[in-house]
């Protein structure tokens, strides 16, 4: 049995001080637009903070998750802590799904019960919120795109960009021509742009912790490929997954002839498969452990059990 250690664990130093960052400025901006929302009444710009604010929270999270992520693992905790990325960036994606559907909710009910809402200082408030969210923005676009966390944040802040965006937009609408529904209308879209990436955020967060099939990994492929290398019988038990974003692992039964453990080439054998599975596909694995069993072994009927 053997297996390859080259991996890399965790979100990286340049990650953790881009979302450290982030996080100072998506808190000092909760307390801005929070201010603005009482002073203005606008429902639009209330519900953008609490956008702001799940966001703040969420990148809280991350930066906790990778600060986590980084510890070294040890006999209790194998893989270190790098599920508490997955972890994080699943709450971050439920909250944000309540967000969006009690913005749904609240924004109906104020369509049809308008509040006289002052345009220009919504404005005013909309514009700088979008100005702190653009900065954020250009710090995470220089992090790792791949990793959960860093992927959470980012959509997180790109949705509260556009968040602001509307906000603006409803603001000159309301100054420009008294139309107040329009505070409603775009507090409703608001909660709309959330739903989409975060579902996808939260399936891809449930697929890692059910153990699926890295994406972009055919396994069936993958086994015909390793049954085609050189003396090479049979493939069994093949299962490949993620512990984190970052880390695709894979582990597997290989039938060799009886030849190969006597002559002592199982060791080159084993090295070689290694390397195939690090380099020959999409998804570049490794942290990949096999199991040599010679083909005498894998006949006899009471231990042949395949998956």
């Amino acid at each position: 049995m053997g297996h390859s250690h080259s991996h890399s664990h965790g979100t990286g130093a340049g990650n953790r001080g881009r979302l450290l960052l982030v996080v100072a400025l998506a808190w000092a901006l909760v307390a801005f637009q929070l201010l603005g929302a009482a002073l203005t009444g606008s429902l639009a710009l209330l519900f953008d903070t609490v956008h702001v604010f799940t966001d703040a929270l969420g990148v809280t999270l991350a930066l906790l998750a990778a600060h986590l992520a980084a510890r070294p693992a040890s006999p209790r905790r194998t893989w270190g802590y790098q599920r508490v990325e997955v972890l994080s960036a699943m709450f971050q994606a439920v909250a944000l799904l309540a967000v969006g559907i009690f913005v749904a909710f609240e924004a109906v009910q104020r369509f049809f019960e308008p509040s006289e809402i002052p345009g220009r200082e919504v404005l005013v408030f909309g514009v700088i919120g979008l100005v702190g969210n653009i900065i954020m923005i250009l710090v995470l676009m220089g992090g790792d795109r791949s990793n959960f966390n860093m992927r959470a944040a980012f959509l997180e802040v790109l949705n509260d960009a556009l968040g602001s965006v509307a906000v603006i937009v409803s603001a000159l609408i309301i100054w420009q021509t008294g139309y107040y529904q329009a505070d409603a209308i775009v507090a409703l879209l608001i909660g709309l742009m959330i739903v989409p990436r975060t579902v996808k955020l939260f399936r891809e967060t449930v697929s890692v912790l059910l153990e699926s099939t890295p994406k972009n990994l055919d396994l069936e492929a993958l086994r015909r490929h390793l049954e085609e290398q050189p003396h090479v019988l049979a493939v069994h038990d093949l299962h490949a997954s993620q512990i984190s974003s970052s880390l695709p692992v894979l582990t597997a039964h290989i039938v060799l002839e009886d030849e190969c453990f006597r002559d002592g080439h199982s060791v080159q054998i084993l090295a070689d498969l290694q390397t195939c599975v690090a380099q020959h596909f999409e998804v570049s694995i490794r942290h990949s452990t096999f199991q040599l069993e010679p083909r005498s072994l894998y006949e006899r009927e009471d231990l042949h059990h395949r998956h």
